[in-house]
């Protein structure tokens, strides 16, 4: 396996993120939030906010972070890395590519590796 199909680029607006179920090669579901930013870009990150169990896709999109709804840490799209408390471990960040309207990503190689908690 590699790249899936996590969205369509259209149902994904400026500002917004979605959450998509794509399969580890285990055939596991893995929750990631497909993120678009005000100026377009697209991201990929795990949605489950490393502070507590909470989807990140229901968060706010400022900037080039995503801010949890539940406590309000933001993390960078681009790294994984919190930059609010109380979140301090960061999350793992995908290669997206868009094909037509297709958003692909592929969770079976990281670019950035999320950290075990101290």
């Amino acid at each position: 396996m590699s790249e899936q199909v996590a969205c369509k680029a259209k149902a994904l607006a400026p500002g917004t993120a979605l959450r998509a179920d794509l399969k580890l090669e285990s055939g596991t579901p893995h929750g990631i939030a497909v993120v678009r930013t005000e100026d377009g870009e697209i991201y990929a990150i795990d949605d489950t906010c490393s502070h507590a169990d909470v989807s990140l896709s229901e968060g706010d999109v400022v900037g080039c972070e995503i801010e949890c709804w539940a406590h309000g840490s933001r993390f960078d799209l681009r790294t994984g890395e919190p930059d609010e408390l109380p979140a301090m471990t960061p999350i793992r960040t995908y290669p997206v590519r868009i094909d037509g309207d297709d958003v692909l990503v592929d969770v079976h190689a990281p670019m950035s590796t999320a950290k075990e908690n101290a």
